[in-house]
């Protein structure tokens, strides 16, 4: 009996320890990440960043996601890729993550990364507005008329009075010369505001 009983108090003991160590590592987690924001809202990005290396654990998906967006915010792009790419890999399904490394990527200049990124995301939430709306800017830049139309038929399909995706529909139709749907499509934009000069430009095209 007496030695169940000192393996009842030991086991006690060590949970106890346990929930202590974890109420400790959350309040200085929380105390970290709470002095990021006050460094960044003054614009301090080295001090925000120094606040959560200080707490800096690989297998944290908040503090990678975080220092991402800092390091972005910082104008260190190279590093912060890495903070998202850990993300991606804690967590395969966010999306969050990968329109955070996006940022950077872009901000490169590696259109291949960012186009991957978004057809990941695509794999993932197929419907994502946000996501279809850029990728056909991307195809549109690059003259791709049949897969930027793609998109923004998507784009247009779910938000059918989205002026954004409206105009850029319109015209993606103009380069792929169906130009009744482009003189719908501009007209629609006009719905939007009365005022547009890229529909009216669009339709001046048509005459």
């Amino acid at each position: 009996m007496e030695i169940l009983k000192k393996t009842i108090l030991t086991a006690v003991m060590v949970i106890t320890a346990a929930n202590f160590v974890c109420a400790q590592s959350f309040d200085e987690l929380e105390n970290a990440f709470k002095e990021s924001y006050r460094y960044e809202k003054e614009g301090k990005y080295g001090k925000a960043i120094e606040a959560l290396q200080r707490v800096y654990n690989k297998d944290n998906y908040e503090i990678n996601l975080r220092l991402g967006w800092l390091k972005y915010s910082a104008g260190l792009f190279s590093e912060a890729l890495p903070y998202y790419e850990k993300c991606i890999a804690l967590k395969p399904l966010s999306i969050e993550a990968r329109l955070g490394i996006v940022n950077p990527a872009a901000a490169m200049g590696n259109w291949t990364q960012v186009e991957k990124q978004y057809l990941d995301i695509l794999k993932i939430d197929p419907h994502n507005s946000q996501v279809n709306y850029r990728l056909g800017l991307i195809y549109y830049g690059r003259e791709d008329y049949q897969k930027a139309v793609k998109y923004f038929s998507k784009v247009v399909n779910h938000y059918p009075f989205d002026y954004d995706g409206v105009i850029m529909l319109a015209w993606t139709n103009l380069k792929l010369k169906k130009y009744r749907e482009a003189e719908v499509l501009f007209h629609k934009a006009l719905l939007f505001n009365p005022y547009d000069v890229s529909a009216k430009e669009g339709l001046d095209a048509l005459k």
